[in-house]
């Protein structure tokens, strides 16, 4: 691939760089037609994933935990191995460890708060586990590496470390089928037994293209409501720490909203979930293998507790609902986020992207 080609890609200035030369006018025209490719792009992958369900069998929050969480972390698994191949691998870590914040604090905060989130405590039970060990074991290698660095040296995760995330994402796919084929009660969700399903084909077209139309609509959306936000005097730290790492998350958040309105929200459960193993063990797994990620100080004392608080609260949630989640327990998932933020605007600590 011409290396013109990759960084319009992955590099975030390269993108930023040509949204600052257009009108304001222009911008925004590009901003209303991204919310329609996102929204339109969320609406076709909901119904392909619906479908797929039916037909396979499948639970949809199965379903959401692999093709979905899959389809909506490729493309920071994408841009995190250009970057590193770019020779800026510090956006990798700030990438995985910054959408899990966002995915679990934000956008499963927000949905538990707008609708009962229905609680499949087989499925859950087991990938909420491998959801909080996949960043403990993050966390508790950062640990290593800064305990074996030398004097002056900065900690990293070499390679090897990649490479066993890469090894342990397939075996985490594997044994999410394996778990969803154990349980005979969950085989298919009753709700869509009197629906005409479409031909495979016409699934699968409407996910990836769905994905396709996600992925290109967070991608231009970001830098262009960025432009808007500095051209209105909105300081440009403020603008790192909200609408540049919320934007890492868009994908998912549009898949919330559409399964949301389509009365489907445990496809947004296993979405978050199986995102937020993806992005330990994918994005930063894979572009680890592409060059060594340094481990700046700030995600030992501020960004790394950041996601464990939230993620072991989302572990005890699961340990004590009974057949949905709590109204109050998004909120406090929000309160987290909104914390999270709001101290790294005020202390001015380095964003985790």
């Amino acid at each position: 691939m011409d290396n013109g080609i990759i960084k319009w890609i992955a590099d975030e200035e390269v993108l930023q760089d040509f949204v600052a030369g257009l009108p304001v006018l222009i911008i925004l025209l590009i901003i209303v037609i991204s919310v329609a490719l996102l929204s339109k792009g969320a609406d076709w992958m909901i119904d392909g994933v619906v479908d797929l369900a039916q037909r396979t069998g499948l639970p949809k929050i199965v379903i959401g935990a692999t093709v979905v969480s899959l389809g909506t972390t490729l493309p920071e698994a994408f841009v995190s191995v250009m970057a590193a191949f770019l020779g800026n691998p510090g956006l990798a870590l700030g990438n995985g460890v910054g959408s899990i914040i966002a995915d679990t604090g934000l956008i499963f905060g927000l949905t538990c708060l707008l609708v009962a989130v229905p609680v499949n405590r087989f499925i859950l039970n087991r990938t909420g586990w491998v959801q909080v060990g996949s960043a403990a074991l993050l966390v508790g290698i950062a640990v290593i590496a800064l305990m074996t660095a030398g004097a002056g040296e900065e900690p990293i995760l070499s390679r090897w470390v990649g490479l066993f995330f890469l090894i342990l994402l397939v075996a985490y796919l594997y044994v999410t089928y394996r778990w969803a084929t154990q349980s005979g009660d969950l085989g298919h969700d009753e709700e869509l037994s009197n629906e005409e399903p479409m031909n495979l084909p016409k699934a699968w077209s409407m996910i990836i293209g769905g994905l396709t139309l996600i992925v290109v609509g967070a991608r231009v959306l970001v830098p262009s409501a960025s432009e808007i936000a500095v051209r209105a005097g909105v300081p440009e730290d403020v603008i790192a720490a909200t609408l540049v790492a919320f934007g890492t998350s868009l994908p998912e958040l549009m898949t919330a909203i559409a399964a949301i309105r389509k009365g489907h929200p445990e496809i947004t459960v296993g979405n978050i979930v199986g995102a937020d193993v993806l992005n330990v063990l994918f994005v930063i797994g894979a572009a680890a293998v592409a060059a060594p990620l340094a481990i700046p100080d700030n995600f030992y004392f501020f960004h790394f507790p950041a996601m464990l608080i939230i993620l072991i609260s989302f572990r005890v949630f699961i340990s004590r609902a009974d057949t949905a989640f709590r109204r109050w327990q998004g909120a406090w998932l929000l309160a987290v986020y909104g914390v999270y933020v709001t101290l790294q605007y005020t202390l001015n600590v380095g964003g985790a992207l």
